[in-house]
């Protein structure tokens, strides 16, 4: 057993290879494939409350990262817009809930899994989607709105 009282001191490299850190985030083996379409054309993400436009281009679609390659969760991260994501974006958690105003129709289906984690998430909507999961297809202009209570103030890389 570890005792720690001052957390600041902790080499996080003791515990972990260097690569594993980024490794913790990518695919849940756990859950089924998500099944998607990475769009053929441009479109535009706005984002709720604080009414930010993202540009998506096509040919740009960023496939790195955390959730799934063209996820909402992904396109917000690269657009420098911070969203909330415990598991890494791996379906494993509700953190990353929103709420799809518009264009939900241009979206992947969600799975069982996600539903699943859904559950777990304080007001649910019928258009509730885990942004990890959720891919647009381009087909549509999407409106999402991040929920107020999933919504952190504070930068914890002060």
């Amino acid at each position: 057993m570890i005792y720690c009282t001052d957390f600041s001191t902790i080499n996080i490299h003791k515990f972990f290879k260097p690569g594993d850190i980024s490794a913790m985030s990518g695919i849940n083996p756990y859950i089924e494939k998500q099944e998607f379409e990475l769009p053929k054309v441009n479109y535009r993400i706005t984002f709720l409350p604080m009414k930010k436009n993202v540009e998506v281009f096509s040919a740009e679609i960023p496939t790195e990262g955390d959730g799934l390659p063209g996820s909402i969760l992904n396109t917000a991260l690269s657009a420098g817009i911070d969203m909330e994501h415990s598991c890494g974006g791996v379906c494993a958690c509700s953190t990353c809930h929103i709420i799809v105003r518009q264009g939900l129709d241009s979206c992947n289906e969600s799975t069982d899994d996600e539903e699943d984690m859904l559950d777990l998430a304080p007001g649910l909507e019928p258009q509730s989607r885990l942004a990890c999961q959720c891919v647009p297809d381009g087909s549509q202009d999407i409106i999402v709105e991040i929920p107020e209570w999933n919504r952190n103030l504070v930068s914890e890389t002060h």
